[in-house]
């Protein structure tokens, strides 16, 4: 399927789960499931069609400065809920560091640790899936999106790494096809696209050793890659992404009965010619 974003000012990587198809001949409901970038500084027409959508909880999956940096716009009525997920594969990076300066330091030692952009992406991937802290902040991100009677929204800085996972997460609980997870998630590479073009620009003209630079246009991009070796790391440890959630995020049978209940509902007949 052709995953499309929500066409709201200030949003560029912003999608709402529905109609994505799911098993068993149904989809997600529209205005239920949101990921997204930062909601920094919305203007009001964007904070009155998320509002028209029902949203009622957001979720703030950003480290303590990337908020401080770029604080989200509150929009009446909502509630928000800060779980901060340090997205970093390399030890001794603190959660008191900004994106932006965690990437810079991360790039001087990732040639050593990583040897490419590629292999440390997917070893922070599994580093948020598999280490107790960041564990703990994704049990309470599931729980959140289970009980949600609303519309929920979750999303970090740029909406493609830390959303993606819980994306992820939640279309696999959800019977959503492998394929179609990675669609939605490299589907951030198409709508950032012109966001990309300015951070290689500017890393092109930045005082860097050029292998640093390519070390960091990997760290921004959205490769497929990145998602299938997660979910096959996954499936090698537990088995299936459903079973990792039930052993690792205590989910139940009956928590995934009833976000199927709440989030999908029947696909709609095409009509015939």
């Amino acid at each position: 399927m052709h995953i499309k974003r929500l066409q709201l000012k200030k949003l560029f990587n912003t999608r709402d789960l529905g109609g994505i198809p799911a098993a068993g001949g149904m989809v997600i409901r529209h205005d239920k499931l949101i990921r997204s970038g930062k909601l920094y500084k919305l203007p009001d027409r964007t904070v009155e069609k998320l509002k028209k959508k029902g949203l009622n909880l957001v979720i703030d999956l950003r480290i303590f400065t990337e908020r401080e940096e770029y604080p989200d716009t509150i929009i009446d009525g909502v509630e928000y809920i800060h779980l901060p997920l340090l997205c970093t594969a390399t030890p001794g990076i603190t959660r008191e560091k900004s994106m932006t300066r965690t990437m810079a330091i991360e790039s001087r030692r990732i040639k050593k640790e990583f040897g490419t952009a590629d292999n440390y992406m997917v070893a922070m991937y599994k580093m948020v899936l598999f280490s107790d802290e960041p564990v703990k902040y994704l049990k309470d991100c599931l729980r959140l999106i289970i009980d949600n009677d609303g519309c929920v929204l979750w999303h970090c800085s740029g909406g493609k790494d830390r959303a993606g996972i819980v994306a992820m997460l939640v279309e696999s609980l959800l019977g959503v096809d492998e394929k179609i997870i990675v669609e939605d998630y490299v589907a951030s590479h198409r709508f950032q696209r012109k966001k990309f073009f300015w951070n290689r620009f500017g890393l092109m003209i930045a005082p860097l050793v050029p292998r640093f630079k390519h070390i960091l246009y990997g760290m921004m991009a959205a490769k497929p890659r990145y998602i299938i070796d997660t979910m096959n790391e996954i499936k090698a440890q537990y088995g299936s992404i459903v079973e990792y959630c039930k052993r690792k995020l205590d989910v139940t049978d009956e928590d995934i009965a009833a976000m199927k209940a709440k989030y999908l509902e029947p696909a709609p007949h095409k009509k015939l010619l």
